[in-house]
């Protein structure tokens, strides 16, 4: 008994170890910022790709932080790729069972560069890179986490990326009304970052893939961004009134799913909708 209950405990002990590997993190990181980093000191023309539609004028300005804010989240799916490729649970999968961990890592870098692509260079810029650093590895590692179901820090890492994705809507919906992007360019923007952030998180909490979902909340998240975007309302106040309702439904639709009893189901959604809404007015 001794002895097999020794074997239990070091197999523990090795389950809590596993981490991506350093020198691949390390260099994928830097990698990053790196690029992130040159787009203080490169830079070309702003150019604009215009058409007209139905009579409806629309615009699309490309500069040198737009090509590299894609660039980057490619980059971020890929590594993502990369470093799971020697995770010990994955031996034998087929990389295309392992995409879904793509998605966080590579919209984490993409919302970076907005904020990174408005402000000027200054200590304000410097602290946005840094903590855009920071969250970025730890999406990195936490994706790493997560792949193992039986890891002891899943349900830990389970919390934070759902956290994460939350707060990455949140900081993309403030950048892009800061922007103060047309209509088209802003739904555009936050139509899909909602629908993949409800769709990761609901396949985090459920274990399966729920598009139905994903599309109807962002629809209503976009309608609401439709509307809110003609008020006089501040940038954090729009954001967190969008947050409410994309958080709130993706916990109603996680609860559905899992079976909790209907009493409940409405407890966790109301409670939040009404202290984010309460700080969207009181911000605004």
């Amino acid at each position: 008994m001794q002895k097999g209950a020794g074997r239990v405990k070091i197999g523990v002990v090795d389950r809590k170890r596993i981490l991506p590997d350093v020198d691949r993190l390390s260099v994928l990181w830097a990698m990053i910022l790196l690029a992130y980093a040159l787009t203080r000191l490169i830079n070309f023309p702003e150019r604009v790709l215009a058409s007209q539609v139905a009579g409806l004028y629309l615009a699309f300005p490309i500069n040198f932080q737009t090509i590299v804010s894609v660039l980057v989240a490619i980059l971020a799916a890929s590594g993502m790729d990369w470093l799971l490729q020697d995770h010990p649970a994955l031996a034998g999968v087929p990389r295309r069972q392992v995409m879904h961990h793509w998605l966080l890592p590579s919209l984490t870098a993409l919302v970076i560069g907005v904020p990174l692509g408005s402000l000027a260079t200054g200590i304000e810029w410097w602290i946005v890179f840094a903590m855009g650093g920071g969250l970025l590895l730890l999406v990195f590692l936490a994706e790493y986490v997560v792949v193992d179901a039986a890891d002891l820090r899943h349900p830990a890492a389970t919390a934070g990326l759902t956290a994460l994705s939350f707060a990455l809507f949140l900081i993309l919906a403030i950048a892009v009304r800061e922007a103060g992007l047309r209509l088209y360019l802003l739904l555009a923007a936050l139509v899909p970052a909602a629908g993949l952030v409800s769709l990761r998180t609901l396949y985090l909490r459920c274990g399966r893939w729920m598009f139905t979902w994903a599309a109807g909340i962002a629809i209503l998240v976009g309608n609401m961004a439709a509307g809110l975007h003609y008020w006089p309302i501040g940038p954090i106040a729009f954001g967190l009134a969008l947050l409410a309702p994309a958080y709130a439904l993706t916990m109603l639709a996680a609860a559905y799913e899992e079976g909790r009893p209907k009493r409940s189901w409405l407890i966790e959604p109301v409670i939040l909708m009404a202290v984010l809404w309460g700080l969207a007015v009181f911000f605004g």
